[in-house]
């Protein structure tokens, strides 16, 4: 007889002990954080991790002799082989230590594109993408050269893939970028075929997998990419941290994106030759603390379980459609429960979400109001702004009762 092996259901309650945030009250209400998707809040485990090396372990990495620098770098270095393992890459000195996703993005536009791009070449990413995988793109095709074109979507808010090829057509296809995970509408891409798309012409696929890695496992030899940029931001770690990730015969052949120290082999009035990776790529002092304590959070979702953690959101996202759906002149946007994460963008009547959040927050709860650095994709919803709750491994079904309550009473208001 098969045994089908069973997924450990996450405590969301016993989970919420270890996040000091949530034992304040706002406006006398309980805390109900559904701004996850922006950046997720900070684990005991995590911040001590932090306090302990700055207490204890402080120095500049890769410089000093003396013992509390080596230790230093050693827990540095220990942190980049837990990016490693949690992205499944082939060797720590293809990960990359960056400010966040976005940086480690402009890092491959800058580093690849400018060398590799040129005219006839495109360029493609699609509707649902984030700025910070648009922005730098539309900006190098234009210095280049290159053709700027975008994949559309369905009415269901996923990717028409059967638009490829029409998006392909007179040109020669060089990089195919899309996220993992729509941060607007959850939309989960079919990251794999794109690849396999994109390969069979010769381009390459860089993925954004900021809203992806905390909810999800993420593997790179899984899904066939070029290079991956993730945030520890998002995933309980601290801001002013990420990682991107890429194939060791690319970045050996790409130019630095930061200029200075550590980042040199030898430095020569006559010319400065580049250190090997994965300094090449990390000039200055690095971000010591930060890793250490990027490392810790990523003990503490391995600890949890990432497939806990995604099926813990997919009965949220669920339940949360369920109850949305009761309140009138809601519109919801994305597609079905199944085929999203832990993401639920909406709009109430013709109320502003600004307004609309802004109340929210009299009720206890918070969400996110805007374009959600998305304004192609609120262009091809016809809108200017949604509102959207996102989800967590620290998330209550009853905090998606007070955001239904609370928009009754956004109702009562704008009457």
């Amino acid at each position: 007889m098969a045994v089908t092996a069973q997924t450990t259901k996450l405590d969301a309650r016993k989970l919420r002990a270890d996040f000091p945030i949530f034992e304040q009250t706002f406006h006398g209400k309980p805390l109900a954080f559904l701004d996850s998707a922006a950046s997720s809040q900070k684990p005991r485990q995590m911040l001590d991790a932090m306090r302990e090396f700055y207490e204890t372990s402080y120095a500049n990495v890769h410089r000093g002799v003396y013992q509390l620098a080596e230790r230093a770098t050693a827990a540095l270095e220990g942190s980049r082989e837990k990016v490693r393992e949690l992205l499944n890459a082939p060797a720590a000195r293809e990960v990359i230590f960056v400010r966040n996703a976005t940086e480690g993005l402009n890092l491959v536009a800058y580093a690849w594109g400018l060398n590799n791009l040129g005219p006839g070449d495109i360029v493609l990413v699609t509707e649902l993408e984030h700025h910070s995988n648009w922005v730098p793109w539309q900006y190098m095709a234009k210095k280049t050269g290159a053709e700027f074109r975008m994949l559309p979507l369905d009415e269901h808010g996923e990717l028409d893939l059967g638009a490829l090829d029409e998006a392909a057509d007179g040109g020669n296809v060089k990089v195919v970028a899309t996220g993992l995970v729509s941060n607007s509408l959850g939309t989960i891409n079919p990251v794999e075929k794109l690849v396999a798309w994109a390969h069979e012409r010769g381009a390459i696929f860089v993925c954004d997998a900021a809203q992806a890695a905390p909810h999800m496992t993420v593997d790179v030899q899984a899904l066939g990419c070029d290079f991956l940029a993730i945030s520890g931001h998002k995933m309980c770690g601290p801001s002013g941290i990420g990682a991107v990730w890429g194939r060791a015969e690319l970045l050996e052949r790409m130019e630095p994106f930061l200029l200075g120290g550590h980042m040199i082999r030898s430095v020569r009035f006559e010319g400065t030759t580049w250190g090997e990776l994965p300094h090449k790529f990390e000039a200055g002092t690095a971000p010591m603390a930060e890793a250490v304590g990027f490392a810790a959070a990523i003990d503490y979702l391995h600890g949890i379980g990432f497939d806990a953690i995604s099926a813990h959101e997919h009965e949220l996202v669920s339940y949360a459609l369920d109850r949305l759906a009761e309140v009138p002149g809601l519109t919801t946007y994305g597609p079905p429960a199944d085929r999203r994460a832990g993401i639920v963008s909406f709009n109430f009547d013709d109320i502003h979400p600004h307004d609309v959040a802004q109340i929210l927050d009299l009720e206890g709860v918070a969400i996110r109001a805007g374009h959600h650095c998305c304004q192609p994709l609120m262009q091809k919803l016809g809108v200017a702004a949604t509102n959207r709750a996102s989800f967590y491994l620290y998330t209550l079904p009853e905090e998606i009762d007070q955001l239904v309550d609370g928009l009754h009473k956004v109702k009562k208001v704008f009457a």
